[in-house]
């Protein structure tokens, strides 16, 4: 992958530095919702809808601390502390999280599915601009090795 060939780094550095931005914000939302909300509200009364919370609350923090994650490799690279070969190593690459069940969530206060959405909003923003670099990274004329390869890449995005 070489976007530095392909993507204007002044354009690439100010959709990080927004994307960067705005989920530092939400991360800062979800740990202030999380950490301090009413434990005594009525929609969590139950045991179990109280441990599904929990995991929701993980796969927020998780979906966000990837997305970050990336965020900062792509910082890295811009100041030339990453090359253009690294970022094709897994470990700069989108971190997989798993998607909220939206019956799951619809239980929940309308304060936490908002932060579900948003965090699993963003990250399939991410997950786009991801799959968009790679895109135009790719020689011209090179198609992917299958239709079967790609659906499975894209699968593994998705889980």
């Amino acid at each position: 992958m070489s976007p530095s060939v392909t993507l204007d780094r002044g354009l690439h550095r100010r959709l990080v530095d927004g994307l960067y931005l705005e989920a530092m914000v939400m991360a800062d939302e979800a740990r202030a919702y999380f950490d301090h909300r009413d434990t005594t509200e009525a929609e969590l009364q139950d045991p179990l809808r109280r441990v599904s919370f929990a995991c929701e609350s993980l796969k927020v923090t998780t979906r966000l601390m990837h997305i970050i994650a990336w965020l900062l490799s792509q910082r890295a690279w811009q100041r030339g502390e990453i090359s253009d070969a690294d970022l094709v190593d897994e470990k700069y690459r989108l971190g997989r999280a798993t998607e909220t069940d939206p019956d799951i969530a619809a239980a929940f206060p309308f304060a936490a599915r908002a932060l579900i959405d948003a965090s699993q909003e963003l990250y399939g923003r991410v997950a786009r601009l991801q799959d968009r670099m790679d895109h135009m990274a790719r020689p011209r004329g090179q198609v992917e090795s299958s239709p079967a390869r790609a659906l499975m890449d894209r699968l593994n995005t998705a889980f």
